[in-house]
């Protein structure tokens, strides 16, 4: 699978979730890093958001699957230079260490409109207001560190 190695910002907050996507698929951390503010949060498990330069290493966790994501936008809310976005998302298929994988949730996120017009993470809330992701193999540091959650 050929991906692009460079990703863009947006200037239509809607249209936020599939350019992640496409960062994602990348698995690059520091594409997907170029998507979000400076000092956003990004919470790669409930309870636990990671902030600035703490989030390449909580990113690297989710793409070191090599498992693309795919992403299906809810609602787009926008205020002015805000945007809530409501994204349903799944990471599924065979990862890079051989076994299944399936991790899947809601996020909940904030996105603004910089200077510049392009739409940035604030908050990246990938679970959203769920207890633990729906996961069958998940990656080391993500997800609740409950047993039944899947293997790692």
């Amino acid at each position: 699978m050929t991906h692009p190695t460079s990703v863009h910002p947006t200037t239509v907050a809607a249209e936020h979730p599939y350019v992640l996507k496409r960062a994602f698929n990348t698995f690059d951390p520091e594409n997907v890093d170029r998507l979000y503010e400076t000092d956003a949060l990004f919470v790669p498990r409930p309870g636990h958001p990671t902030a600035g330069p703490d989030r390449i290493p909580a990113h690297r966790d989710f793409l070191a699957l090599r498992v693309p994501i795919r992403v299906a936008p809810r609602h787009t809310y926008v205020s002015g230079d805000l945007a809530l976005l409501i994204v349903d998302w799944v990471v599924e298929g065979r990862a890079a260490h051989g076994g299944q994988v399936r991790i899947a949730g809601t996020a909940t996120d904030v996105a603004r409109r910089g200077t510049d017009g392009f739409w940035r993470y604030v908050i990246d809330n990938p679970f959203g207001a769920a207890d633990g992701p729906e996961q069958t193999g998940r990656p080391t540091g993500v997800g609740p560190a409950d047993s039944a959650a899947g293997p790692t």
